[in-house]
């Protein structure tokens, strides 16, 4: 079995320990000392390498000092870390750490230049996706991960969702992915979608020629309103995904999402664009 790595809730939960350390202006060696470890293991903890105890969290920040609305948020969140989420069931074939950010959100803002988002994506778009993605698998392998994208979408419908709001490129809805047939039933589900009170959907046109970020790829933003959550950034690359929670990149990606979804069409347009699109497709 593959080892799994650090959950998002691993890694934030490690980087906000290591931040209140920082803070505290202590080095490794002094912390560790004034803990009474070795300087391994904090620095495991805080490389989320090693998942420590709700004692040890309980210990650093009694050590720390952090204000108290900060200190009872990590303790939950000491205590949330190795609570198993849906995705646990899908671990071969879904990134935990995604899975987990997507669920976890308050807030999901993203730009899609090439395809539409997972959570909006039919059942017959995503498995043409992922056949073409993975052309050597078996069928029952494909099912698989089309069911666990399917179940990712489900949390748009649930009770406290998070809000969506997703930029695509005119480019993504007019490629027929799967087919005609097929990409008229995805624009469909769009413009279903986009009842939910909890989805935005915006399209930037080709006819606007130049927009920010063009020649880049897709970026997905996940947003908290827990004390103890930061925002994360999510980038999609030839080469693979790429997470960065580092406060300065995480708002200069804000920035740009900002900036391409001025070049957007409003809501109502963009919902009439879409629908004259499925006409033609």
């Amino acid at each position: 079995m593959t080892k799994q790595g650090p959950t998002a809730r691993q890694r934030k939960l490690a980087s906000e320990l290591r931040r209140l350390r920082e803070a505290a202006g202590l080095t490794p060696e002094q912390a560790a000392g004034l803990l009474g470890w070795s300087r391994p293991k904090l620095v495991k903890i805080e490389t989320a390498s090693q998942l420590p105890s709700v004692g040890d969290v309980d210990r650093i920040l009694g050590a720390y000092g952090p204000a108290e609305p900060l200190r009872l948020a990590l303790l939950k969140l000491a205590r949330d870390v190795r609570r198993r989420g849906w995705w646990a069931s899908y671990s071969d074939v879904l990134p935990g750490s995604y899975a987990e950010l997507e669920h976890a959100a308050s807030r999901i803002r993203t730009w899609q230049p090439q395809l539409v988002h997972g959570l909006l994506q039919t059942e017959d778009y995503a498995r043409t996706l992922i056949r073409g993605h993975f052309p050597d698998l078996a069928a029952e392998e494909i099912d698989r991960r089309v069911q666990a994208r399917m179940t990712r979408r489900a949390m748009l419908a649930r009770e406290n969702p998070p809000r969506l709001e997703c930029v695509l490129a005119e480019e993504v809805l007019r490629r027929p992915v799967g087919g005609r047939d097929v990409m008229r039933a995805q624009l469909r589900a769009l413009l279903f979608a986009i009842e939910r009170p909890n989805v935005s959907l915006r399209v930037v046109p080709i006819e606007q020629g130049y927009y920010p970020s063009i020649g880049t790829g897709g970026l997905v933003l996940f947003e908290f309103d827990s004390l103890a959550d930061l925002s994360v950034a999510y980038m999609e690359t030839i080469a693979g995904g790429r997470y960065e929670e580092n406060v300065t990149e995480v708002r200069a990606c804000k920035v740009m999402f900002e900036r391409v979804a001025d070049a957007a069409l409003d809501e109502k347009d963009s919902a009439d664009f879409i629908r004259t699109i499925a006409e033609e497709m």
